[in-house]
């Protein structure tokens, strides 16, 4: 089930526009202000963000500049709710990264269509990076950006490759408890629970990293 997060610090709004997207077959997670928005965003790393803009403590904005700050956050797509009439905040808005706005009072149609849109980009931008030239597998290095170590890096690499544990412990020249010590550790640093959420992060990493070093 694709997650999705709601940034609102009205709880009227926050429940609507949960219950829409619930309704929708969407698993939806929710904060009531910038500070834990981000902290959510930056545990589960959903599909996509739905956040306001003018918001006390820490504003939409600050919220999106830390996302795309961080590696692990950052090709997340981010759709941004104001109110009517605020042109400059969505200048902003969009300089920032942001993917896409939508103004208040929402219509549902509306708030499904940009997130369906926004969806379906970040599959095809996925879809297309991986058939036109796939994640670099020549090194761990990029990797250790995720605040890996040069060994669990190691490991994440491999893994990223579909190679089992057993697999791992050959090729790096340690016992099959040591890599599921450090796969313990992967997951624990990458918040995920899973290799094949351990394993996206990864690609997702190296596929940058080939884009900005060239070819």
């Amino acid at each position: 089930m694709t997650r999705l997060l709601i940034i609102e610090d009205d709880e009227q709004t926050r429940e609507n526009l949960q219950i829409i997207l619930n309704m929708e077959g969407y698993a939806v997670s929710s904060a009531g202000d910038g500070r834990d928005g981000l902290k959510l965003a930056q545990s589960e790393r959903p599909a996509l963000i739905i956040c306001d803009v003018s918001m006390p403590e820490m504003d939409g904005h600050e919220v999106l500049r830390q996302l795309r700050n961080d590696p692990k956050t950052a090709e997340i797509p981010f759709i941004f709710l104001t109110a009517q009439g605020e042109r400059h905040q969505q200048r902003a808005g969009m300089n920032m990264g942001a993917d896409d706005y939508l103004c208040k009072p929402l219509d549902a149609e509306d708030l499904l269509a940009a997130v369906r849109a926004r969806l379906q980009r970040k599959r095809e931008n996925r879809d297309a990076a991986l058939a036109d030239a796939g994640p670099d597998f020549s090194s761990s290095t990029p990797l250790e950006s995720l605040g890996l170590t040069v060994r669990e890096a190691e490991v994440l690499l491999w893994v990223a490759q579909g190679k089992a544990n057993a697999d791992v412990a050959t090729i790096l020249g340690m016992s099959e408890k040591t890599v599921k010590i450090h796969l313990g550790h992967i997951f624990e640093k990458l918040n995920v629970e899973t290799r094949t959420a351990a394993a996206m992060i990864a690609i997702e990493k190296l596929l940058r990293a080939r884009g900005t070093s060239g070819p």
